[in-house]
């Protein structure tokens, strides 16, 4: 069963699952560890779907927390695609 929760992840984390998915591509490997850093602690909103303790989806994004949100990153690992995950995340 898949769990979905509000939820900060550590630079180390994330890029452990870009590497599982296709969304990993579309950072440039220059810094990456330093700008993933930032990226993980700068956004707004950052919801994560696991299967028990393993990360099998997540959304971050920027808001207002009024008006919009902007997605910034969306990835589902490749082996957990066409399951709904990456919709029931931006559902939420």
């Amino acid at each position: 069963m898949i769990e979905y929760t509000e939820e900060r992840l550590d630079a180390k984390t994330y890029i452990e699952f870009l590497k599982r998915t296709d969304l990993g591509s579309q950072y440039p490997e220059e810094r990456v560890e330093e700008r993933i850093a930032r990226l993980v602690r700068n956004v707004s909103i950052s919801l994560v779907a696991r299967d028990g303790d393993k990360i099998v989806g997540v959304l971050f994004g920027l808001t207002d927390f009024a008006y919009w949100l902007y997605v910034t990153d969306l990835g589902v690992d490749r082996t957990y695609t066409n399951r709904g995950i990456g919709r029931e995340l931006m559902r939420r």
